[in-house]
């Protein structure tokens, strides 16, 4: 029996076993996800990024194709997704001097019975990780943070925002 418990966890079932959730029977609807990430650095390793003049390449490109494969693979890491017939995956990264850092943005779309809430995650996470990855010979001390969900829309649950902060 997969669902949901008293505790409102789905991923268990009535005897706490991990179970994989069954949609057969929610309704198809357009499902939409946007989540985010952002890496701290030096002004100084942020130059690099700006000018393009890190040694592995284009820092915000690779991170970007990086994101987008990630989210296509989401059901393959984590354990009890769904594989989902993803329509979009969008990856933004902006380099920010306030931070210093780079600022990441992931949209996934899909018309489905289940949410795309994990593949953004997925998305703006890993391209977080390909940010250090790239210019960790210039930085080994920058921090990956702000991973959220920001917004979902879709399904029963409906709509939901993160609260600016």
């Amino acid at each position: 029996m997969s669902g949901a418990t008293e505790q409102g966890l789905t991923h268990f079932d009535a005897e706490g076993r991990a179970v994989m959730v069954d949609v057969g029977d929610k309704p198809v609807t357009a499902r939409r996800a946007l989540a985010s990430a952002h890496v701290v650095m030096t002004a100084e390793t942020l130059t690099h990024v700006l000018a393009g003049t890190a040694k592995k390449g284009d820092v915000l490109g690779v991170a970007r194709i990086a994101g987008i494969m990630a989210a296509k693979q989401c059901s393959t890491l984590i354990p009890l997704c769904h594989p989902l017939p993803i329509t979009k995956v969008a990856v933004d990264l902006v380099p920010d001097t306030e931070l210093p850092g780079v600022r990441i943005t992931a949209e996934v779309r899909t018309t489905g019975q289940t949410g795309v809430e994990m593949e953004a995650l997925t998305a703006a996470s890993v391209a977080a990780l390909t940010v250090y990855d790239m210019l960790k010979a210039v930085e080994k001390s920058m921090e990956i943070g702000g991973i959220a969900v920001l917004h979902k829309e879709g399904g029963k649950s409906g709509t939901y925002r993160k609260d600016p902060e």
